[in-house]
């Protein structure tokens, strides 16, 4: 990791840039592939899971027979874990419920509002080097909270044709609808516009690479929602000398295991700390299973040394980091000042990696700079606000005039006449 000392804030954009891969033809790549399964379907979908993933597929939906013998696979002691974790998800989501929000603004105006949920919902689970079950839960239990009809999940398949055993356990034990064994850009573009075997979507989550990424970002051309333009992963780290530096280089480790486009930061006012830090992912780095990967993404990413408190706020709100962890001796102001931040953790006994699998939090968040604007994925991501309103005569009495008056300012005069036909027989 790079050491930088006090940078100038003139340079903060490029210091905190991050190392996205450049792909020339990425946009074209995805047109081609979206326009080929909207104007043949399966067949176009059949020819990418062959070209990318080496498998030909007499079917791409996983059966009932496939889950139940997956299911088997999975230990006695992970499908406990995956429980324990999924009641964690449950209870905090299920939190997030909100009753109805009923206001009478006038006399005789009744306003109210309700949520509803969105009816189909496609999930979108990387396999890959890592197939990630966990994101499943994170997904597939707020949609079945909110009430979603229809819950399809796409992953890709194994060169044996066959989704992971995990991911099968979990989205059967979470209310997963249909299981399609389709992963990358064509089965975005399957939800998209939906085939003989993939249904489409109002609305699709979860993360990917960057093709899935810009394939999620051109669904939105063809009116389908998504939770976020969420890319690669990321964590930033403030601490200091009451940080154990062990455990700040293990939590920094975790994200650059993601993937070789990954990125870690770590902001401190302590010069010895970064200099123990850089140590412990010396020897800590040497012992993963993704050496060669999480060395990438470690050469990617930086040590930066501020004087002051103020200076390293400023710092990572700009940034605006997917994950932010919190280890300083002064942690509340932080946590009071935080603006731009997908999920935070707070304290040497908060690893990032438990709001990933089963604190309760959700682990789908905002990537590249998005958490300025955009939430991570919570209850609401999965239902609509609906409003509704009731007007009595006395309450159109009360308002038809400023109604008339408005209309008639933007020269809208159908708008006009539809009160003042009402008021008109009301007065009479």
């Amino acid at each position: 990791m790079k050491t930088i000392i006090n940078p100038n804030r003139s340079d903060w954009s490029t210091l905190l840039k991050r190392p996205t891969l450049t792909v020339d033809n990425i946009e074209n790549t995805v047109n081609e592939i979206f326009n080929d399964v909207k104007r043949r379907g399966d067949k176009a979908v059949s020819k990418y899971t062959e070209l990318f993933d080496g498998v030909i597929l007499d079917s791409v939906i996983v059966t009932e027979d496939e889950i139940i013998q997956a299911s088997k696979q999975v230990s006695g002691d992970l499908k406990n874990a995956i429980q324990i974790a999924k009641q964690n998800i449950e209870t905090f989501h299920t939190a997030q419920k909100t009753d109805r929000i009923s206001v009478q603004t006038t006399a005789g105006i009744k306003c109210w509002q309700e949520k509803r949920p969105i009816q189909k919902v496609g999930l979108y689970i990387p396999g890959g080097t890592a197939p990630l079950f966990s994101t499943v839960l994170m997904l597939a239990i707020p949609a079945q909270i909110a009430g979603c009809k229809e819950i399809v999940l796409c992953s890709p398949p194994n060169k044996e044709g066959k989704v992971a055993n995990e991911i099968l356990y979990a989205a059967q034990l979470c209310g997963v609808t249909k299981i399609i064994k389709v992963g990358g850009i064509q089965a975005i573009a399957g939800l998209t516009f939906g085939t003989q075997e993939i249904p489409q979507v109002y609305k699709i989550f979860g993360p990917g690479n960057q093709y899935v990424t810009v394939a999620k970002q051109l669904a939105t051309k063809y009116g389908v929602a998504i939770d976020m333009p969420a890319g690669p992963s990321e964590l930033l780290v403030v601490a200091d000398d009451t940080a154990n530096a062990s455990y700040v280089a293990s939590d920094l480790l975790s994200q650059a295991e993601h993937g070789a486009d990954s990125q870690v930061i770590l902001v401190s006012r302590s010069k010895p700390l970064l200099d123990a830090v850089q140590s412990e992912i010396q020897k800590q780095i040497l012992e993963l299973p993704r050496l060669e990967m999480a060395q990438k993404a470690i050469d990617n990413s930086k040590l930066i040394y501020v004087e002051t408190d103020e200076i390293a706020l400023d710092i990572i709100n700009e940034y605006a980091p997917e994950h932010f962890i919190i280890c300083t001796s002064n942690d509340d102001f932080y946590i009071d000042n935080i603006s731009n931040a997908g999920s935070v953790f707070i304290g040497n006994y908060t690893p990032e990696s438990a709001g990933d699998y089963a604190s309760g939090t959700n682990h789908t968040l905002p990537t590249n700079g998005f958490s300025k604007a955009y939430s991570g994925v919570n209850l609401d991501s999965f239902t609509k606000s609906i409003t509704f309103q009731k007007i009595s005569k006395e309450g159109l009495l009360n308002i038809g005039n400023v109604i008339e008056l408005m209309a008639d300012a933007e020269g809208l005069q159908a708008h006009k006449n539809a009160v003042t036909l009402r008021l008109r027989d009301l007065k009479e």
